[in-house]
C-alpha cells in the first residue's frame, strides 16, 4: 500500500559532540603534551515526531538555535539521527546551504553544468534547460563571470534556478530566500504556487512568518530542539508569538 505521507518522522533525536581545548597544530601538542581534550554533548533535537502529507506545504519555525536546520538536514539525509525513524516517499531536492556544489573559480556557465550534473541532469537536459536557468536567475550579462565575483544574491538566484529544474517530488528550503531581493522572492513564490498546482511537497524553514502563513498549510514549532506545536500554520505562528512573549516577560527583572 502506498503511503499518503511524503515524510513520516517518529521520535527523532540528534546530538553533537563538542570538543573543548582542541589542539589543531603540532606546536600546541608540543607545548601542552598532557593537556586533555574534554567533550560536551549538545542536544540539537529531542524526540521530534510529525508527518507531512504528499502535496502539502509544511513550515518549520522557531528561534535561532532551535534545531530547524539540523532537522532539515536529517530529512535530506545529510545528517543521520541518533534515535528515531524517518520514512520518506518521493524524490527529494534539498536547497539548504547557499554555495554548496558551486566552484567559485569557475564561471556561471561551467557551474550550471557541474551543479546540474551533481543534481542528476544529463548533458542533453542541461543544454535544453540552460537558457531557462540563466533567464530565471537574471544573469544573462554575467554568465561568463567567475562566481567568486558574484554577490550572495546572485549566487542565490543561480542556485535556486538550477534546483527547480531537477525533477523532484519534495523540495526542502532552508531560509535561503532571505538573501534575495523582493523581486526575486516574488518570482520564487510564483514557483511555489506552480509547485502546489503540480502536487509537489515542500518543507520550508523560515523566520519570515508572513511567508509561512501565506504559503504553508501546516507548520512545526521548535524551541531548543523540542517540538512545541504542530498544526495549521496560523495556529503554530500564534504559539510562536506566545513563546516569544513568555520569554520576554521572564527576562524582565523584578523589583
Amino acid at each position: 500500500m502506498t503511503s499518503s505521507y511524503a515524510f513520516d518522522v517518529r521520535n527523532v533525536s540528534k546530538s553533537f559532540v563538542l570538543p573543548h581545548h582542541r589542539r589543531t597544530t603540532f606546536k600546541e601538542v608540543f607545548l601542552h603534551p598532557w593537556q586533555r581534550t574534554t567533550y560536551e554533548r549538545q542536544e540539537a533535537l529531542k524526540d521530534v515526531s510529525f508527518q507531512v502529507e504528499k502535496g502539502e506545504f509544511f513550515g518549520i519555525i522557531g528561534p535561532n538555535g532551535s534545531g530547524k536546520s539540523t532537522l532539515l538536514k536529517i530529512l535530506a539525509s545529510i545528517y543521520r539521527q541518533n534515535e528515531g525513524e524517518v520514512r520518506v516517499d518521493g524524490l527529494v531536492s534539498p536547497f539548504i546551504e547557499l554555495g554548496v556544489g558551486f566552484n567559485p573559480a569557475l564561471n556561471a556557465r561551467d557551474n550550471i553544468r557541474v551543479n546540474g550534473t551533481l543534481l542528476g541532469l544529463n548533458r542533453r537536459e542541461l543544454e535544453a534547460k540552460f537558457d531557462e536557468i540563466v533567464a530565471f536567475a537574471e544573469l544573462e550579462r554575467f554568465v561568463d563571470q567567475k562566481l567568486k565575483n558574484y554577490s550572495s544574491g546572485m549566487q542565490l538566484r543561480l542556485a535556486y534556478s538550477i534546483a527547480i529544474q531537477v525533477p523532484f517530488d519534495i523540495l526542502l528550503l532552508d531560509e535561503v530566500l532571505a538573501v534575495g531581493d523582493a523581486s526575486f522572492q516574488e518570482k520564487c513564490f510564483a514557483t511555489f504556487r506552480r509547485f502546489r498546482e503540480e502536487g509537489k511537497t515542500m518543507i520550508f524553514v523560515s523566520h519570515d512568518l508572513e511567508a509561512v502563513s501565506q504559503h504553508c498549510d501546516r507548520a512545526l514549532l521548535l524551541d531548543l530542539g523540542v517540538p512545541k506545536a504542530v498544526g495549521p500554520a496560523t495556529d503554530v505562528i500564534d504559539a510562536y508569538d506566545a513563546l516569544g512573549r513568555a520569554a520576554r516577560t521572564s527576562a524582565v527583572p523584578t523589583t
